[in-house]
């Protein structure tokens, strides 16, 4: 929940310039809040960042106050779709039925969905990772479409806290999810405190193939170092 419209665009204008030599085989993608989508589609056509929103709800239209649906996304230009983000789950009461709905319904519209998953603090001690994520996984996805899906693991007690999931280990879990899923070519990101400084380490790991960045990407020039990272 940042940047209003002018903020927004001002982001934008100064990420697009940073990112015109970005190498081609990278795609590139701001999940915005819903009151500046419109204005960053218009800004961002012909460009090579693509858009995405911040959740969607299973339902056509209806009664649903404070929702958003497939048809209002796309008819904006929005391409893909962050569903499950721990935030949801933790403090919206989202849960793995709900996000199953959303999956589908994002795939529906044509919307690439970005699947979050992760554990918390208290389950990493208890040492219930593997389970959790098994878990998560095994439910979140059923008749989900796995040629049309990201896959987004973000440990949780990694969030915000400036403690980042070691880069091995990182790697060691994303494996794990990639053994439960039918298309083993899922492109599957690390989501935690990735900065500046770690991008390259994170990124070198073989099973890692993106990063979703929070805090990280709200100053144009750190995102696009971001996206630059050798």
């Amino acid at each position: 929940m940042h940047k209003n419209q002018e903020e927004s665009l001002r982001f934008v204008q100064e990420f697009k310039s940073k990112t015109e030599n970005t190498n081609e085989d990278r795609e590139i993608v701001l999940c915005a809040p819903f009151t500046s989508l419109a204005v960053m589609s218009k800004n961002l056509h012909g460009s090579r960042v693509m858009l995405g929103a911040q959740n969607i709800h299973w339902e056509i239209e209806g009664a649903y106050t404070g929702e958003i649906s497939g048809e209002m996304l796309t008819e904006i230009g929005v391409s893909y779709v962050i569903i499950g983000h721990s935030e949801r789950r933790q403090y919206f009461g989202e849960t793995d039925e709900t996000v199953n709905l959303r999956l589908k319904t994002a795939q529906k519209y044509r919307l690439k969905p970005i699947l979050c998953v992760g554990e918390t603090k208290e389950q990493r001690d208890a040492g219930e990772t593997e389970n959790i994520i098994t878990n998560q996984i095994k439910q979140d996805l059923v008749g989900v479409d796995q040629n049309n899906l990201v896959i987004a693991y973000e440990p949780i007690w990694a969030i915000g806290t400036g403690d980042t999931c070691e880069s091995t280990e990182a790697n060691r879990v994303i494996g794990i999810i990639r053994q439960q899923l039918d298309n083993q070519n899922v492109s599957i990101q690390y989501g935690g405190s990735v900065k500046p400084e770690n991008i390259n380490e994170i990124m070198s790991q073989p099973e890692i193939d993106g990063a979703l960045v929070g805090g990280a990407s709200l100053e144009p020039s750190n995102f696009a170092r971001i996206v630059n990272y050798q």
